[in-house]
């Protein structure tokens, strides 16, 4: 049973089922849980929430508290993993006519963050507030389009990696942050954020950052030094928010405390640091290293949702799924009719059906004629049954299919 009881009632051993209040100022990720710590309830007091709502069922009850059902949250609805309508607004502009603007804004970025990275290595002082235009340039290009940008930034060379996965992750964060519903002044810090949280690694010696195999311990170590070194810079520089301070930081950080510097649990990580953990973590895995070629996109996906519970705050993810797609632009799909197809945009209406170019045979093991299909149209009766192997078809020109 549901009971709304005001925070000066709360006693360890209730059940905490929501606090009432908006989402952002909440002091918890979980929010479903008991109370055993009286510190917790502290937290709740100290926040300036005044109401919660206990389940009695599950925990202690209070007397004459009013029952009933409280109104959806924004976390109940990321956790309900629903694959359809996405929260973020609908795209302006199509996949093809977004891809040429967001090809010169890559181009542009990656020329400002090697200049960023330069002067950090010549021993200047970094300014937060000079990477702003470049910031709002990558969020415009997400709101018109998040596909393009965010797929094409995906594509760099091992050599460029250091520099694009800055712009890959500052593109992620923009559109996660439109996901999960942030105001406008949140959008830009968790941009700014991302492309700022690696910023350490300008410090990190250039033979351990490009090794092309298993780093050693000690080269690990190094390596793990890199959110410290930066939050430093940053601090240094005397402009950076607390946002992007802490996004730098802690964005190694994994919710069952196993993260580095600091073995920040879930529920002492805040929002952005977590969605920082997420869009780094997918960025790294799909482009390709001085190690390894980078995994399919819908792969990626597939291994994070393994690893989402002690290395990623649950709502947080699905929230990023929904941002980017179940199967997200460049992923190789086998359809019910016997072809495979690569993704080239996703639809408005289901997660679980995109746009897709079908171009090869599973049965005659060939190429055929390119076919784009929008699987979400009436009428359409393909379907997506899984995602595929390119190494195991033989397919090497996979990104030059959806890119064109």
């Amino acid at each position: 049973m549901l009971k709304k009881i005001h925070v000066n009632n709360l006693r360890p051993g209730m059940h905490l089922h929501e606090l009432v209040g908006p989402w952002m100022s909440h002091p918890f990720w979980r929010s479903k849980f008991v109370l055993t710590d009286p510190a917790d309830i502290r937290r709740i007091v100290e926040s300036g929430i005044t109401e919660v709502w206990i389940d009695a069922s599950k925990g202690l009850d209070v007397a004459d508290a009013p029952t009933g059902v409280p109104e959806p949250s924004v976390s109940d609805m990321l956790m309900e993993a629903e694959v359809r309508q996405p929260v973020a607004a609908p795209r302006q502009t199509s996949m093809s006519e977004e891809l040429k603007r967001a090809a010169m804004i890559c181009a542009k970025a990656r020329h400002a963050v090697v200049a960023m990275f330069q002067e950090v290595r010549m021993g200047k002082a970094i300014s937060a507030e000079a990477a702003g235009e470049l910031v709002e340039e990558i969020s415009s290009s997400v709101l018109r389009n998040p596909g393009a940008l965010i797929s094409l930034a995906r594509l760099k060379t091992a050599d460029d990696y250091t520099y694009m996965h800055s712009v890959a992750v500052c593109a992620l964060m923009v559109a996660l942050a439109r996901q999960l519903g942030l105001d406008d002044g949140a959008v830009r810090e968790a941009g700014m954020a991302g492309l700022l949280h690696d910023l350490g690694k300008a410090l990190m010696p250039m033979d351990v950052l490009n090794k092309p195999g298993k780093l050693s311990d000690d080269e690990f170590r190094i390596i793990k030094s890199h959110p410290v070194a930066g939050h430093r810079l940053l601090v240094d520089g005397g402009t950076a928010s607390d946002v992007v301070l802490d996004v730098c930081l802690h964005h190694h950080e994994k919710v069952d405390g196993s993260g580095y510097p600091d073995r920040l649990t879930g529920d002492q990580t805040t929002l952005f640091a977590k969605m920082g953990a997420v869009c780094d973590v997918y960025d790294a895995i799909t482009s390709n290293r001085p190690y390894k070629a980078g995994w399919d996109p819908a792969e990626s996906l597939r291994r994070m949702t393994e690893w989402s519970k002690g290395h990623f705050d649950e709502r947080v993810f699905q929230a990023f799924v929904k941002s980017i797609g179940i199967y997200p632009v460049g992923s190789l799909v086998r359809l019910d009719s016997g072809r495979l197809a690569v993704v080239i945009e996703q639809s408005e209406k289901s997660l679980l059906a995109p746009r897709v170019k079908a171009f090869f045979s599973t049965r005659s093991r060939t190429y055929i004629v390119p076919e784009v299909l929008d699987l979400s149209r009436p009428g359409v009766v393909d379907k997506i049954v899984g995602r595929e192997d390119a190494a195991q078809w033989g397919i090497q020109n996979l990104d030059a299919l959806w890119t064109s």
